[in-house]
């Protein structure tokens, strides 16, 4: 079987990519912010691309398009913002709408935008973001620092990501520690900003490759990933496959498995901050609970046999007599 793969998000494709066996091939069509690329070239690309299925992340321009030069069947992959914001929007809304009617199986990364998606297309179901456990898996901490590192792996962005209440969450942490960041996002210049009138020690970094992200989160005690819109992100997946404990707001009906918390004020996420740093045994029973999680719902080489079976379905049913 062939399938071709357009764009990406958050790493996800590559991932799944990596665990398929060897019976599918895959030809992945990235592009990069550069004009032509992201504009006519990959058009061009997606035209000339001969597959038995296609699967497109983000239902934006590349979905449509693809659905424009017949490309079936097509697996359209919603994951977040173009289900949670895009849709409603004035410019683009009907570009998604249309998109999400015309695939032939939607996929979400998040349940809440699952209700979203089939209001659109009864097909859509809930596929949980996959984690690479050859690059992040767990490993021992360093014991015995006086002073705890606390690392915020989020992009820096206070609607979404909440990441100005992480750092005022910090500022009432008693105890001794250090904080690392990285420096992108929407609102990079604003957080470094209150770092500063919040006086906290916070070391900001320029963004590191996907595959360097596992020794950020094995060189801390403690991951933050955001205090935001409560879904489960990329890098609280990674975090807790790393075996590091992890600080990160989840609305509970939709995650109802995942031992993360529900977080209602500041002062809920500094209490559970400094549990995490002063607790031995609180902080390896949370481990524990996210291990056995992450390896049951959010594992590549799972995923990517759940989604295995999603191509070769879609693609019989394509070979089989329409009715009509």
């Amino acid at each position: 079987m062939k399938v071709v793969m357009i764009n990406d998000c958050a790493h996800v494709g590559e991932t799944l990519v990596k665990y398929f066996s060897s019976e599918i091939e895959v030809l992945h069509l990235k592009r990069s912010r550069e004009f032509w690329d992201k504009t006519f070239g990959i058009a061009w690309k997606i035209l000339k691309a001969d597959a038995d299925v296609f699967h497109v992340h983000y239902l934006l321009q590349d979905c449509w398009l693809a659905l424009r030069f017949g490309k079936r069947p097509i697996v359209g992959h919603a994951h977040g913002s173009d289900l949670r914001e895009v849709v409603r929007s004035k410019k683009w809304g009907w570009m998604v709408k249309r998109n999400l009617e015309s695939c032939d199986k939607v996929l979400v990364a998040q349940p809440t935008i699952l209700d979203v998606a089939r209001e659109f297309n009864d097909t859509a179901e809930y596929f949980p973001i996959p984690y690479d456990p050859k690059l992040f898996y767990y490993a021992p901490f360093v014991t015995g620092r006086e002073v705890k590192r606390v690392f915020m792996a989020s992009p820096q962005d206070f609607r979404v990501k909440g990441s100005d209440k992480l750092l005022r969450a910090l500022s009432l942490v008693k105890i001794p520690f250090k904080v690392v960041a990285i420096r992108y996002g929407r609102d990079a210049k604003r957080i470094e900003k209150l770092a500063g009138d919040l006086g906290l020690d916070v070391k900001f970094i320029d963004k590191v490759p996907h595959d360097g992200m596992n020794q950020l989160y094995w060189g801390s005690d403690i991951v933050l990933g955001s205090f935001g819109v409560g879904q489960l992100d990329t890098v609280a997946i990674e975090a807790m496959a790393c075996g590091r404990p992890v600080v990160h707001h989840i609305r509970k009906r939709f995650y109802p498995l995942c031992p993360l918390k529900e977080f209602t004020s500041v002062e809920e996420v500094s209490e559970d901050i400094t549990r995490l740093l002063t607790d031995e045994k609180e902080m390896e029973k949370r481990i524990q609970m996210q291990l056995r999680y992450i390896n049951a719902t959010h594992s590549a080489s799972l995923l990517a046999e759940k989604l295995a079976k999603i191509y070769y379905e879609l693609a019989c049913s394509s070979l089989q007599p329409s009715n009509e």
